[in-house]
């Protein structure tokens, strides 16, 4: 995923001030862990229902069952070190300038409970440095996605189309 990234920018497809990653569930946690480890690389940053504390995740409803999948912050010492090096939650660092980041969850979610959202929100509005927004945006009696009205899916895009474009400086759409 970083690569790709980079790879756009080296080939000037686009500049990291026009790139935004937006990824849920599973893809919540590949935008969270892009965007710690890498905060220069966009301007926007939209994880969704993501699972961002992977030391803690299997404790949580639904996430016992992913252990064979992402293993467990139990298991060893060596295991630990490997999910706290890409757990989202956990490498938040103060004095950073993260991008413009839109959460997202929904209140009724037991798959990826909301507080991954809630935790990973509070840990980048606590450290960030800079002038990007970190907002959070909770869908109220909803939750994983499935399920969700046509009406809520087109307005939880709307909020997602316009901050980005807004926090990329675009003032008119041709």
């Amino acid at each position: 995923f970083i690569a790709a990234a980079e790879y756009l920018i080296k080939e000037k497809y686009t500049s990291s001030d026009y790139l935004a990653i937006k990824g849920g569930s599973n893809g919540g946690l590949l935008v969270g862990a892009v965007m710690t480890q890498r905060p220069d690389l966009v301007k926007v940053a939209l994880p969704a229902v993501g699972v961002l504390d992977m030391l803690r995740y299997h404790t949580f409803t639904a996430g016992a069952g992913w252990a064979y999948d992402y293993g467990t912050s139990e298991q060893s010492k060596e295991m630990f070190e490997y999910i706290k090096g890409y757990s989202p939650v956990h490498n938040v660092k103060a004095g950073t300038k993260y991008p413009a980041t839109m959460v997202t969850t929904g209140d009724h979610d037991d798959r990826v409970v909301p507080a991954h959202s809630f935790k990973f929100a509070a840990e980048l509005q606590a450290k960030q440095a800079g002038d990007n927004p970190v907002l959070i945006r909770i869908d109220v009696n909803a939750g994983h996605g499935a399920g969700k009205s046509v009406a809520a899916t087109i307005q939880e895009n709307v909020d997602m189309q316009v901050f980005t474009l807004y926090n990329m400086g675009v003032k008119e759409l041709k």
